[in-house]
């Protein structure tokens, strides 16, 4: 079982590397892009022996505590398998 957790500046914090991304874009003739916005994302693998309640409890409390700063970012969580 895998977890994919993207986390993201909140909407209301400045975003200058997506600024920075979004000039470059439209600098190389790309149209049509209204904001970018940029974000990371990190592949968990979980332990096999984990129940699907225990590994969402483990995934959440390591977004929270460990991969995000929840003063400027948020975070969202994808289950593959």
């Amino acid at each position: 079982m895998k977890a994919f957790v993207h986390v993201a500046l909140k909407k209301s914090v400045l975003d200058p590397q997506g600024k920075a991304i979004q000039a470059a874009l439209a600098k190389r003739g790309h149209r049509g892009i209204g904001d970018v916005r940029q974000g990371k994302c990190f592949e968990l693998q979980l332990d096999p022996s984990l129940s699907r309640e225990a590994a969402a409890q483990e995934v959440e409390r390591v977004a929270r505590e460990v991969l995000t700063n929840p003063v400027i970012e948020e975070y969202s969580v994808r289950w593959e398998g």
